[in-house]
């Protein structure tokens, strides 16, 4: 199978252009049964799995605009939107996912 070009390529969460860092995001959890994957930022990644749980995500799974309409992703890709493509910083639960 050849490589996959990225570098034209878009996060597939915020669609911002990828950068260095690439992660890839199950949009099925694997705990679900998921096995197709979708290129995202790190940065976006952590903050989906900070966002929703396994059980979230299945139910939503390859629907991207649905998780960009969901409350705490909206805010975080309206936060990204103007960031540079290999932009980093932490990322914080919400109180509610905390343990």
């Amino acid at each position: 199978m050849p490589a996959c070009d990225l570098s034209s390529a878009a996060c597939w969460l915020c669609e911002r252009p990828l950068g260095a860092r690439v992660e890839q995001h199950h949009p099925v959890p694997k705990s679900r049964g998921g096995k197709e994957t979708r290129p995202v930022h790190p940065i976006c990644h952590r903050s989906l799995h900070a966002a929703l749980d396994n059980k979230a995500l299945a139910l939503i799974g390859d629907d991207a605009p649905a998780l960009r309409a969901h409350p705490a992703l909206a805010a975080f890709l309206g936060w990204i939107a103007g960031k540079d493509p290999d932009f980093h910083a932490p990322t914080r639960r919400p109180a509610s996912r905390r343990r």
